[in-house]
């Protein structure tokens, strides 16, 4: 075996120890070996300060304000809450032709799709023409995504409905209930401004992107079901309230013999055959992309157009009838802030907006990594926050970044966020000059759009593999969906979030613990399942602990090595050259250990000396090393015990096993 050189960072002021000699090698040598060196003690201010850091400031955001003068630190401030006037200052003609291009694209394609989605919110159409208007003029000020397109979703829209109507009936207090859906867009702006001001971000990965699958294809599979009832062109009073598979179906096929009305099927059929397949030419040739895009307002115009030269409308076909003409009006005086309405638009609020950021920030964080550029999540945050603060005082409900508009918007060439400018210009001129003109349009053809559009949010191969990957993770995945489909979205959500925590609970709680063996022929020691060619050590038993040890496994972890060694002791029961003599814990997974943990050591000593068996630790990284000796647990193992390799430690215990009579 080769000498070992001294620890690699030289400045670190560690503790000089003694060395001694290994037993001979295979050459006759006797190597040298270094014991594991005490880390230098910390500061606990700087400790503290250093943790502090980590946790929240992790992309150092402060590091272009340093050795800047004032007024350069004054302009970086300015610039980080409002990026475009960083970018704005590089922007030329040569990237305006790509933003129009793609900010035409995508308005084609909102503005059918925000009048579908705000039906999924039980709101009056020019509210969802009022969220893609307001929103991404601040977003395009103060967001860093080149390539997000805002407006309101379909998942958020129908999520948002659900909460609303279980708390104030849409039909017949309409004027509270637009009242209580600007109040909780207010504090979904509010929530996502606060996670994104103290850096809390993080929060949203607890999410796990199992769990969002199963949600989004619950989601997805009820928002196409919420749209058979103008699909089929049946009337409101006779459709269900609630969102789960069996009331819908049941609502369906009851109504199916007086109920229904063929032209409007025909119309929502033929129309979403038509989307449907302008979506498969767009995904086969990507030249073709502009097609899905405007295929929604072609849909829109063809569909208006017919039904209002053979007034279908005296037929039984549902139109839209009135959309209100004329830009946002403000909103600030219907907002709830006070009485018991406030509280009910505050938890609705904090659930609408954590999932609008859950999906927006895992669609800025695909396309930047696409076209390769930093993305900041906190910032991103604070943006969306900002943009549905002032939405909610201009009479918009949560948007988010729409994932089928930021795909349009990424293949048709945008270059920064003025995409989102053009859109906004579109939208607005839409709601000045151009709603009259959608009075005749009929019902089923929202409902083909709406469908068409949520179904991609069915994503069966990323189940499947989910399915191989990880078995849990399949099983938050189909709970998530199951609980959309069959019971109503937030319990679907619930059951996400639950089985998100349950999983790190488990991981935490229950940690993966291992028997290694050697590798023929090296001196190294891996796990012998993975590695089924590798020996076990004769007399020596080696167990590595695969996490950090807290008080939530520490009692797991000394238990489940106790277990090891009794089933050693069971498979050599009765041979005493093969009998444990020694147990050797492998920390180099440890990252860190807290007071529960030195103390399940302790125990675990105890336990192991009524045995008879010597426990040794191998290569504790600094902070526990520190810990061993802070408590002095490593005094009581004894110092001489305490090894940088699994080598060494073996090499110590092998001598001792082979002359123990």
């Amino acid at each position: 075996m080769t000498s070992m050189g001294p620890p690699a960072d030289q400045n670190l002021d560690t503790k000089e120890v003694d060395l001694r000699s290994m037993s001979s090698s295979s050459h006759g040598q006797a190597p040298r070996v270094y014991k594991v060196a005490i880390p230098p003690r910390q500061n606990l201010f700087k400790e503290f300060q250093a943790t502090i850091k980590e946790t929240f400031f992790s992309d150092d955001p402060l590091r272009p304000f340093k050795d800047q003068s004032k007024s350069r630190k004054f302009i970086l401030g300015i610039e980080a809450i409002f990026p475009i006037l960083k970018w704005g200052r590089s922007y030329n003609l040569k990237k305006f032709r790509g933003d129009l291009i793609s900010g035409l694209t995508i308005a084609s394609l909102c503005i059918p799709q925000d009048i579908g989605y705000s039906r999924l919110a039980h709101l009056p159409p020019q509210y969802g023409l009022y969220s893609s208007f307001v929103p991404p003029l601040i977003y395009a000020v103060m967001g860093s995504s080149r390539d997000i397109a805002i407006g309101p979703v379909a998942v958020v829209s129908l999520l948002l409905g659900t909460l609303l109507s279980n708390e104030i009936d849409p039909t017949k207090n309409a004027a509270e209930y637009q009242r209580l859906a600007f109040t909780a867009t207010f504090f979904a702006g509010i929530t996502q401004a606060t996670l994104g001001i103290l850096r809390l971000g993080f929060l949203i990965d607890f999410l796990s992107h199992a769990a969002i699958v199963g949600f989004m294809g619950g989601a997805a599979i009820t928002i196409s079901l919420q749209q058979l009832k103008g699909f089929l062109g049946i009337k409101t009073k006779m459709f269900t309230t609630k969102t789960d598979i069996i009331s819908v179906m049941h609502s369906v096929f009851n109504t199916a013999h007086h109920g229904w009305n063929w032209q409007t099927i025909v119309i929502g059929a033929s129309f979403l055959g038509f989307l449907l397949v302008a979506k498969y030419i767009g995904k086969k040739n990507r030249r073709l992309f502009w097609l899905p895009a405007i295929a929604p307002l072609i849909s829109v115009i063809l569909s208006t157009f017919f039904v209002f030269i053979t007034r279908a409308d005296k037929q039984g076909v549902e139109i839209v009838r009135k959309i209100e003409k004329g830009i946002n009006p403000s909103s600030v005086k219907d907002l709830y802030l006070t009485g018991e309405n406030l509280g009910k638009g505050f938890k609705i609020g904090i659930v609408a907006g954590m999932i609008a950021l859950t999906e927006a920030s895992a669609i800025g964080r695909t396309f930047a990594s696409m076209k390769d550029y930093q993305l900041d999540g906190n910032k991103e945050m604070v943006a969306l926050g900002a943009m549905n603060v002032v939405g909610s005082m201009t009479s918009c409900y949560v948007a988010t970044g729409s994932f089928s508009r930021s795909a349009v918007n990424f293949m048709a060439g945008c270059q920064t966020a003025v995409s989102n400018i053009v859109m906004s210009v579109v939208v607005f001129l839409t709601l000045e000059f151009i709603t009259p003109l959608f009075k005749y349009t009929p019902n089923a053809i929202l409902s083909a759009i709406i469908i068409s559009a949520v179904i991609n949010l069915i994503d069966y191969e990323a189940a499947i593999l989910i399915w191989k990957i990880d078995k849990f993770d399949f099983v938050a995945c189909m709970g998530a969906f199951f609980g959309v489909v069959f019971v109503s979205v937030e319990i679907g959500l619930l059951i996400a979030v639950s089985i998100s925590f349950a999983k790190i609970l488990l991981q935490v709680t229950r940690p993966r613990t291992a028997i290694l063996g050697k590798i023929p022929r090296t001196t190294v020691y891996r796990n012998i399942q993975q590695y089924p060619e590798a020996s076990k050590v004769p007399g020596v038993l080696i167990v590595r602990v695969d996490s950090a040890i807290y008080f939530s496994n520490s009692n797991y972890v000394k238990e489940r090595t106790i277990r090891w060694l009794m089933d050693e002791e069971e498979k050599v029961k009765g041979d005493y050259r093969t009998k444990i003599q020694f147990l050797i814990l492998e920390l180099s997974p440890v990252t860190d250990i807290d007071t529960s943990g030195i103390q399940s050591f302790e125990e675990l000593h105890r336990s192991l000396e009524k045995r008879g068996v010597e426990l040794v630790l191998a290569n504790p990284g600094p902070a526990v090393t520190d810990k061993l000796y802070a408590s002095n647990f490593a005094n009581t193992l004894g110092e001489d015990k305490i090894f940088l390799t699994v080598a060494e430690a073996v090499a110590y215990c092998s001598p001792k096993v082979t002359e123990d009579p």
